[in-house]
């Protein structure tokens, strides 16, 4: 019986620690599987951080990129870099104002006439009579049938978008008539402002075909003075092509320091108006005449050139200037964009002309006055305005022989000492509007 008994303990003692050995291994294999499950679970909070992370960097990098971020080329844009634009001309994000809101009176459609510079200040003085009547203003079409000829729209000089969005808390402008009133244009033409605001409220749409003098130089409210310097000065921006091509334009002639822009109004349609055909042979001067009988709208048509030019109205003559033309400075290809298209080509030459150190026009068109108007907005930049009456004599005497070079240089330097574009007020003619000095050209309220 012990015998029994023993053998019974050993077969319960060896029971016992089998049973041992199990509960162990298991207790292993738990907490193995423990182990993996924090180790699962803790790599599922990481990439859940992580993940976070990146969504904040996103979001980060879209409000910072612009400064931080995006002034760094990516790797895929490297081999482009020589053909890409250079970070300062990239356009930061603009903010515009809020909309005015006001009862429409009606529609306002704009047909310009003339040249481009000509058309940029009946464009300020449009915006001006819509914000004043409580319309809405059409983005106006520019001026295909005349002289220049070019068939260029609004879009294809001006950034368009810019000059509704920039305007939107004076007046409200649409790139086109709303199509329920496209059937109901009617033609007009007014002079002053009384008698168009009837014709908007019983028609809705007036068509003006010309814009040519439509608001006066002075005796207006000064928010409207004002208005029509913000259209000129920050509302009517090129487009991002023109813009690009000045700035070349404009760092090539700076690689050798400051430069003069000599503004030559020496073309065709200015000297058959003007009769100026001086440096013309015989055919051309026939061509010139011709041109001036055959346009119904000029009521001089017998014109004595050499008197002309002695009373200093005539543009100087090439011969009587130095120049260096921008088809000098840039390729072929580059000016491609603008063949046909003189429009274009006169955004160009008004973008150098502002940036100049000096710009000296030769003649009062219109280009030279509204550029002369923007440098002094500009802070007064110097302008000669040349006084052609004395340059034409001093050049006359000088071709003659009867002056000397250095006599002639003293005494051009002395007739235009006080002509240099500083402040000045306006010249007022009361009975004789045209003839006073142009709102433009010194936007005196503005300054």
């Amino acid at each position: 019986m012990a015998i029994k008994r023993e053998k019974k303990e050993q077969h319960w003692d060896v029971g016992m620690n089998l049973l041992s050995e199990e509960k162990v291994q298991e207790t292993k294999l738990l907490r193995v599987s423990h182990a993996r499950m924090k180790l699962w679970a803790l790599r599922a909070i990481t990439t859940l951080l992580l993940w976070t992370c990146i969504v904040q960097l996103v979001a980060i990098g879209e409000v910072w990129g612009p400064r931080l971020l995006k002034s760094w080329p990516s790797c895929s844009s490297l081999p482009n870099m020589h053909t890409s634009t250079n970070v300062s001309s990239i356009q930061p994000k603009r903010h515009f104002p809020p909309k005015r809101v006001y009862k429409n009176n009606g529609y306002l459609i704009v047909s310009c006439n003339g040249g481009l510079n000509q058309m940029r200040a009946a464009i300020c003085d449009m915006v001006s009579v819509s914000r004043y009547l409580n319309i809405t203003l059409i983005v106006p079409e520019l001026d295909k049938t005349s002289f220049w000829a070019d068939p260029s729209d609004f879009q294809d000089i001006f950034d368009v978008d810019h000059f509704i969005l920039s305007l939107r808390d004076e007046v409200r402008i649409l790139k086109e008539l709303p199509v329920k009133l496209q059937r109901r244009i009617e033609l007009g033409m007014f002079y002053e402002l009384p008698p168009i605001l009837p014709l908007l409220k019983k028609h809705k749409v007036v068509h003006l075909n010309r814009t040519d003098a439509r608001l006066a130089n002075n005796g207006l409210p000064l928010e409207i003075q004002k208005l029509r310097c913000r259209v000129n000065f920050s509302a009517l921006r090129f487009t991002a092509q023109i813009e690009e091509l000045g700035r070349k334009v404009i760092r090539m002639l700076r690689q050798n320091g400051p430069f003069l822009v000599l503004h030559l109004r020496y073309e065709m349609d200015m000297l058959s108006f003007s009769g100026c055909t001086q440096g013309c042979n015989t055919e051309e001067v026939n061509e010139l005449t011709a041109m001036r009988y055959a346009n119904p709208w000029w009521k001089e048509k017998v014109i004595d050139p050499d008197l002309k030019r002695k009373d200093g109205l005539c543009p100087l003559t090439p011969e009587e200037t130095a120049l260096v033309k921008k088809e000098t400075l840039l390729e072929p290809s580059e000016l491609l964009f603008f063949r046909n298209h003189s429009s274009q080509m006169a955004a160009l030459d008004y973008l150098v002309s502002l940036e100049s150190d000096i710009f000296v026009p030769t003649y009062d068109g219109n280009m030279a006055k509204v550029v002369e108007g923007h440098r002094r907005h500009l802070g007064f930049k110097k302008t000669i305005l040349l006084d052609r009456r004395v340059l034409i004599d001093l050049i006359d005497r000088y071709n003659s022989g009867s002056m000397s070079w250095d006599e002639f240089s003293y005494s051009v330097k002395d007739a235009h000492a006080d002509r240099m574009g500083s402040p000045r007020k306006r010249v007022m003619i009361p009975d004789r509007p045209k003839e006073e000095d142009y709102f433009y050209a010194n936007p005196q309220e503005c300054l």
